[in-house]
């Protein structure tokens, strides 16, 4: 493609007539990407226990891939020697890389934060390095990434005091310093990340910030780290408020399926989460009333597949009963249960996708909650953060109201 053409490109295509939900396409340089969009995590250029031609074969239109992992291994040179990740992992379609700042929090221990950046010391060979801004978009432009994420200061969602506001304000400061150092913006969209904890007039004032930046899209971070729903949906809410409607919308690290619908609802474009192919070395499957837990004994001669109404390999071919079988010592059992949970996870997308389309979504919302949650009481927050939007749930008095902040996740 010409340099002339944008490498990224974003319409809105449908709107819930109720909701904020709405349906896009986003066209980047190896692929179109239709919106909402769950994109699987293959932290170092590869989906544990599946192949590149597996996701195609799912129709995987776009995944991520981890900044500071692939800096430290395989490395800058090898990546520019491949001609960056795409021909390196042999994947065609598209890519997403976050900056590595997550590592701030979940290898904190490893790291020291300062206005510089990040100093951490490799969990590999304890060797130090300096993940700055700048090294940040030199990493993200050898490996080619169609979307980048800038090099945020991110501190645990149950930070409070003035830590939150000091990480909120570098945020900015270094979204500059990657834009400056951003080599192919030719070929590469820079999203930047907002920040601000828990505390909406922090969101209120990054979104407003970044907003006054030139960039193709926003991503939302610093959330899904044990903070309460409550807290969770409304730092969504806000930011998709105040987020421009011509551009995508990011929600970074969510995956549960409940959590993606009601996140849909209030006006996210993208998701990614290591949830799905995680669950499955459990030995765990997705289906819409939450997981099943294949080494239950109650599979061992059940002879159907996870779900009928899945198209996946998995699914077409093999008996909950094998999949017992392997599921407790057979490693093979991971990647069969893998390819199933993204499967289900884009499958989701794409009903929700197709029921904004047809302007049916709070009828999909309503549909698919009652099969989430069974005979189960919806929680409280899932009911506030949907009503919020305009989407009402009905009450039964059988079940009660739900009171409950997570989602559910297992079914025995």
């Amino acid at each position: 493609m010409g340099s002339k053409i944008p490498p990224l490109t974003y319409k809105v295509v449908a709107e819930c007539s109720v909701s904020k939900a709405r349906a896009g396409l986003m066209m980047l340089r190896h692929s179109e990407v239709r919106t909402p969009v769950f994109m699987p995590v293959g932290t170092q250029g590869t989906l544990k226990g599946v192949l590149p031609d597996q996701l195609i074969e799912l129709d995987c239109q776009i995944l991520l891939g981890n900044t500071y992992h692939l800096g430290l291994r395989p490395g800058i040179e090898t990546l520019q020697r491949a001609g960056g990740l795409h021909n390196f992992m042999g994947w065609p379609r598209a890519i997403l890389t976050d900056s590595g700042g997550f590592q701030m929090v979940s290898l904190l221990q490893l790291a020291e934060i300062d206005e510089r950046g990040v100093n951490f010391r490799s969990p590999f060979d304890n060797s130090e390095c300096m993940l700055t801004p700048e090294h940040s978009m030199q990493i993200q432009n050898a490996i080619g990434a169609d979307i980048m994420m800038q090099l945020d200061d991110v501190v645990k969602t149950t930070t409070t005091g003035p830590r939150v506001e000091e990480a909120m304000e570098r945020t900015i400061r270094w979204v500059d310093r990657c834009l400056k150092a951003h080599a192919r913006d030719d070929d590469q969209s820079l999203f930047p990340i907002v920040q601000g904890g828990l505390e909406i007039p922090l969101r209120e004032r990054c979104v407003s910030a970044l907003m006054e930046r030139q960039v193709r899209g926003f991503a939302v971070g610093g959330l899904s780290g044990g903070e309460s729903k409550h807290d969770f949906w409304r730092m969504v809410h806000v930011c998709t408020d105040h987020l421009p409607r011509d551009k995508p919308r990011y929600l970074m690290g969510v995956g549960f399926a409940a959590d993606l619908v009601v996140c849909v609802a209030l006006g996210v474009d993208m998701f990614d989460c290591v949830f799905p192919t995680r669950t499955a070395r459990f030995g765990c499957a997705l289906v819409d009333s939450g997981q099943l837990n294949l080494k239950h004994q109650k599979y061992k001669h059940d002879m159907e597949p996870i779900d009928a109404a899945c198209g996946c390999g998995t699914c077409r071919r093999y008996s909950r009963s094998y999949l017992h079988h392997i599921a407790t010592n057979e490693s093979v059992s991971c990647s069969l249960l893998s390819v199933h949970n993204v499967a289900y996870q884009l499958r989701l997308m794409g009903s929700m996708r197709e029921a904004i389309q047809h302007d049916k979504f709070p009828q999909f919302v309503r549909d698919f909650m009652e099969r989430h949650y069974g005979s189960e009481p919806i929680p409280n927050w899932i009911r506030e953060a949907l009503k919020a939007v305009k989407i009402e749930l009905a009450l039964d008095s059988t079940k009660g109201e739900g009171a409950g902040e997570s989602s559910k996740q297992l079914v025995n």
